[in-house]
């Protein structure tokens, strides 16, 4: 806990000392807040199967890029404050409602509360895997304290070239960094394991959502994935990108769907390439009635 005193969980390193109730970036103090809990079932089929991925949403997040589905919690901070005790419970209240795991939705800047919300809940009889789903902006230091925490990791990789990460995400490294951070989570939990009825238990899932207008930057997201890693990850390539209503109107080529032939040039870029293991989504993903509802302040 003592890092929340000078903040350097995220790669902002604002160092705030959140415990005395300053806010970075981020705009967290030390009290974890949380925006919604309940079972998942729009997650890669892995992870939601039958029963659902028991999802816990975090308020606030460390990148907040301005076409955010979730520009509620992410943006506004919506949500509500919970302890480490509290959250425990929660963890232990999706695994009765029969989740397959404890999916952790932008935990970032929330790490160290969420390490003694796991170890509590295990002490009262937590066993589902935790998986870790992130934006994929981390510190390579906050994934090693996570060694032994975390079972699954579900990072993005958003962008290859930096300019689209600026222009989108207000960061000027985000690939450096987040292909580190990915590589860190690899040699945490290594090649995927799944169960008989084919949920995950352990490894990564990259996810890349396709935006207007840059198809030539995801395959060459796709081209380093594959060549970093071959099959020994699984990368899910998506076409959910849902232009909102908040989206600001200096930013215009963000406001359009992902086409079928955009999207179907990107997986025949990757079959060609030799992916074998990759999620693909299929229909009209890209709906605001697919964004979950929030608790309110």
């Amino acid at each position: 806990m003592d890092i929340l005193e000078n903040c350097t969980l995220c790669p902002k390193m604002c160092g705030v000392n959140r415990k005395k109730g300053e806010t970075g970036f981020c705009g967290a103090d030390d009290k974890v807040k949380i925006a919604r809990c309940d079972l998942h079932f729009w997650e890669e089929p892995c992870i939601s199967g039958e029963k659902g991925s028991g999802t816990v949403f975090f308020s606030h997040c460390n990148l907040r890029c301005v076409y955010c589905q979730n520009h509620k919690i992410s943006h506004m901070g919506v949500g509500k404050t919970v302890s480490e005790e509290e959250l425990a419970g929660s963890f232990l209240m999706l695994q009765e409602k029969g989740a397959n795991n404890i999916n952790l939705v932008t935990p970032t800047h929330y790490v160290p509360q969420i390490i003694e919300a796991v170890k509590l809940s295990r002490e009262k009889g937590l066993t589902l895997p935790i998986l870790y789903n992130s934006s994929g902006y981390e510190n390579v230091e906050t994934i090693k304290m996570l060694h032994g925490i975390v079972d699954i990791y579900l990072p993005d990789l958003k962008y290859f070239d930096d300019k689209y990460a600026k222009r989108y995400s207000g960061v000027n490294n985000y690939f450096a960094v987040a292909s580190r951070a990915i590589s860190e989570m690899y040699k945490s939990v290594g090649k995927c394991v799944f169960d008989e009825n084919g949920i995950i238990k352990k490894g990564v899932i990259v996810r890349h959502m396709m935006l207007p207008h840059l198809l030539f930057d995801s395959k060459k997201v796709i081209d380093y994935l594959f060549k970093t890693y071959g099959d020994d990850i699984f990368i899910s390539i998506m076409n959910q990108y849902t232009p909102v209503s908040i989206l600001p109107k200096s930013f215009p080529r963000l406001n359009q769907k992902i086409s079928k032939e955009y999207y179907d040039t990107l997986i025949g870029y990757a079959v060609n390439l030799g992916v074998k293991n990759a999620y693909i989504q299929e229909g009209d993903t890209a709906k605001e009635s697919f964004i979950p509802e929030f608790f309110d302040e």
